[in-house]
């Protein structure tokens, strides 16, 4: 993977999800002035947390690919370092956790090097073999089933899935003149992003109908419909300058990462509601834990890039 500098669409990207910045904090000072008896601490913390995560990416991208690999995996860690502290574990795994936690290095190891084939099994099949095989040394059969599965599904969404992501920018730039690697990578998570605001001010705006009430009572149907529309819509207006898709093929995208991404926040929320909590931790202000923030990334990662690889790759 070499060091190169983002064309120019990405970094005109990456100056428009600026001035969205800019314009949604205009819009929390006026409603502060405006409404000075409301409470809108929540609200200015999220923006807040958004200035610094715009930030701290748009810097990764711009300094190379190699560097937003880096930040991805590290993402990766904090959001399974979350997973574990939050599910069940036994003691005697403790050291079954250590083996997890270092497939997230030697994952985004196979993504540096540009290695496919590899990238594409280790989780899945070498680590899904390998840590029942940690496992059975303890010596401990209690338990064994979740534990396995746990740990395996952990891995699968917070590293394999999150991963995904990140092998966007091991795709040769050829076969994405528009905006090369950078671009597919800036589309995806903008998209992502993007459409979960759209949901929830669909939602607060003309939410009627429950979707999923026993999962997330907030989710409704028509905060659903609206994000897939205004979502889709998006895609097929920037598809064009940060990616190769074409005709359908924008709209399509628009659609994927929008009911993907929803269907991934839903997934939380089951798995939170489980284990009776309300957020995955509290490192980002007003949004959560990193997992609450990386929720619908784990589904539609995977989705767009084999989308993606298989139109265009």
């Amino acid at each position: 993977m070499t060091l190169t500098l983002p064309q120019t669409p990405v970094l005109w990207g990456i100056a428009g999800v600026f001035v969205i910045l800019v314009a949604a904090s205009v819009v929390v000072f006026v409603l502060v002035k405006a409404r000075p008896a409301r409470d809108f601490s929540e609200l200015k913390a999220r923006i807040s947390s958004w200035w610094v995560m715009v930030t701290v990416l748009s810097v990764a991208i711009v300094l190379s690919p190699l560097v937003s690999v880096v930040f991805l995996g590290f993402v990766s860690f904090l959001a399974l370092k979350e997973y574990f502290s939050l599910i069940p574990t036994r003691r005697a795994d403790r050291r079954v956790l250590f083996w997890a936690y270092l497939a997230i290095p030697v994952q985004f190891y196979w993504i540096g090097i540009e290695w496919y084939g590899m990238f594409i099994i280790f989780v899945p099949v070498f680590m899904f073999l390998f840590l029942p095989l940690a496992m059975l040394v303890t010596g401990q059969t209690e338990g064994f089933l979740r534990a396995a599965g746990s740990l395996h599904w952990g891995l699968m969404t917070m590293v394999f899935a999150i991963g995904h992501a990140a092998y966007l920018l091991a795709l040769p730039d050829a076969g994405n003149p528009a905006a090369g690697s950078a671009g597919l990578l800036l589309f995806l998570i903008f998209l992502t992003q993007f459409n979960d605001v759209a949901q929830y001010v669909w939602g607060k705006l003309f939410g009627r109908h429950k979707v999923a009430p026993a999962v997330s009572p907030n989710k409704t149907l028509e905060g659903l419909l609206g994000g897939l529309v205004t979502t889709t819509l998006l895609a097929w207006l920037i598809a064009p300058h940060l990616t190769p898709l074409v005709s359908w093929q924008a709209p399509a995208a628009g659609l994927i990462i929008g009911f993907a991404g929803f269907v991934g926040d839903v997934t939380i929320s089951a798995l939170k509601r489980d284990l009776g909590v309300k957020d995955s931790g509290s490192l980002i202000p007003g949004h959560g834990g990193v997992l609450d923030r990386v929720d619908s990334l784990t589904f539609t990662a995977p989705l767009f890039f084999h989308y993606i690889y298989y139109l265009h790759y």
